[in-house]
């Protein structure tokens, strides 16, 4: 607007008037920017508070810092996704708790009503959680501090500009330092310092991660490493009940190794079977159950006291069904018989030759399948290199396994050309090359027999392929939908 003077003294103005189509998108725009969040412009700060994870500065109502007094990572999350995803932040965040406090902060909230203006009080509950390390056996913990929100004119929380007390850890040692001090001349070359707490910020990190449904920071190619991670992200989930959460968060990561996962599983059976609990996967779970159940009771000693007793209890049950199995396969085995050309049964009688080929067999089937006798000497000992008595190991348990894989193979893997030689050169009066080969025609005969009964301790219910080596134990072993012990 322009103004010039007039003849009476006055003003007169002179108004600029904008096309209709520009003065009114320009009423709307600035319509719009009264009711558009606050954007930084040219000239003003560059600055712009985080509302995303892990801090959500607009919205988040829990305030979560993990520091050891070398470094520290803070988190400002909501009530109600942490409730949603752990029992016990939903304890720890519920209304109930909350009453604790109230009382100390009920003072503290009142003189601060009374300073702030009337009509623009708004305040803001944000719960605060630390870390407390505790002692050197004891498990870091997040421990919640009774502190309520101060109220202030825009609706933060006062308190939180105040830091927390920390209980700061001693320095950690800087990694190779005693190594380059050995030798001298490496002192030229950096190293890294390692933080000794470095795993529980990693673990708390990828729990929260989750929890926002972020994938977790976990080793995509080393499965040992892969492994380790795992367990000790599960074991802090465990601690804050959020199994349910994290456990198919471990699975899915696991099974991206497909055959590299099978193969650490039947060299570490017990180990991947407390993780298939914790995590709540049916396919690593049911994968190692078949080899602690074809190794019993090799595992019993990792497993005993360190699992829940529902898993124990499957094991044994397990175990239970294939011994049934395995007795009902070893009578018929025994049972097994030749018949002469006109139908009848094999005896000594009839045809000494073949009768001796069912002896052998059924001989050696009984020193294969019974446990060895003890030791004549009540307590069997032997003589150290330094001349003292000490007692024998205790021998290894007795697995038939490997038996009933030989007489499911069958063929040369037992009762060869050279063993069915040694036995009927024991009576040499039957022994010739034409009654060689007889008996050895007869002996196949058995062992095609017996392999027909052994299938049902044959069968594989392993993701593990067999085809690159066999196993000395039964696989035998199914894992139905029902028998899962966190479905109960």
């Amino acid at each position: 607007m322009v103004s010039y003077p007039d003849s009476q003294g006055a003003e007169r103005s002179l108004a600029i008037r904008r096309p209709p189509s520009v003065a009114s998108h320009s009423s709307r725009a600035s319509t719009v920017r009264r009711h558009r969040p606050h954007r930084s412009h040219l000239g003003a700060s560059s600055y712009q508070p985080q509302n995303e994870f892990p801090v959500f500065t607009h919205t988040g109502d829990v305030d979560i810092l993990i520091s050891n007094g070398r470094k520290e990572q803070h988190y400002l999350l909501h009530k109600l996704i942490l409730a949603q995803c752990s029992g016990f932040f939903e304890a720890g965040l519920s209304d109930e708790w909350a009453m604790a406090g109230e009382d100390s902060a009920q003072n503290a909230t009142s003189a601060a009503h009374a300073r702030l203006p009337q009509g623009v009080l708004q305040e803001k509950k944000v719960w605060k959680y630390e870390l407390d390390w505790g002692r050197d056996d004891d498990l870091p913990m997040l421990v919640q501090k009774n502190q309520k929100a101060q109220p202030t004119l825009f609706g933060g929380d006062g308190a939180s500009s105040q830091p927390p007390a920390l209980r700061n850890k001693p320095p950690a040692p800087q990694a190779g330092f005693f190594r380059s001090m050995a030798n001298f001349s490496s002192l030229h070359v950096p190293t890294t310092p390692t933080d000794p707490d470095d795993d529980t910020f990693r673990d708390y990190d990828n729990l929260l991660r989750v929890f926002y449904n972020y994938p977790p920071a976990l080793d995509p190619v080393n499965i040992a490493n892969a492994y380790v991670e795992c367990k000790s992200l599960l074991q802090i989930a465990d601690m804050y009940d959020a199994l349910d959460v994290i456990g198919p968060r471990v699975d899915h990561h696991l099974l991206r190794f497909q055959g590299r996962l099978w193969k650490q599983i039947a060299k570490y059976p017990p180990s991947y079977l407390k993780l298939g609990y914790m995590a709540r996967s049916q396919a690593i779970f049911s994968e190692a159950m078949v080899h602690v159940v074809g190794q019993w009771p090799q595992g019993i000693t990792q497993l005993r006291g360190q699992v829940a007793e529902s898993v124990l209890e499957l094991v044994e049950d397990k175990v239970d069904e294939m011994d049934e199995l395995k007795a009902k396969v070893e009578v018929k085995l025994f049972r097994l018989t030749l018949t002469t050309s006109r139908g009848e049964r094999v005896t000594p009688s009839n045809n000494w030759l073949e009768w001796m080929a069912i002896s052998l067999f059924r001989q050696w089937l009984a020193e294969n399948t019974t446990p060895p006798p003890a030791p004549i000497l009540k307590s069997a000992r032997q003589l150290s290199r330094n001349g003292h008595d000490t007692p024998l190991p205790p021998p290894p348990p007795f697995n038939t396994g490997r038996i009933f894989k030989l007489l499911g193979t069958g063929g040369a893997s037992y009762l060869g050309h050279d063993e069915c030689k040694r036995f009927l050169k024991l009576s040499p009066e039957h022994y010739n090359r034409d009654n060689l080969k007889r008996f050895e025609r007869r002996i196949e005969e058995i062992k095609i027999k017996a392999k027909d009964v052994v299938k049902p301790l044959m069968r594989n219910f392993l993701e593990l392929d067999l085809r690159e080596g066999g196993l000395p134990y039964l696989t035998c072993t199914r894992i139905d939908p029902q028998d899962f012990p966190w479905d109960e």
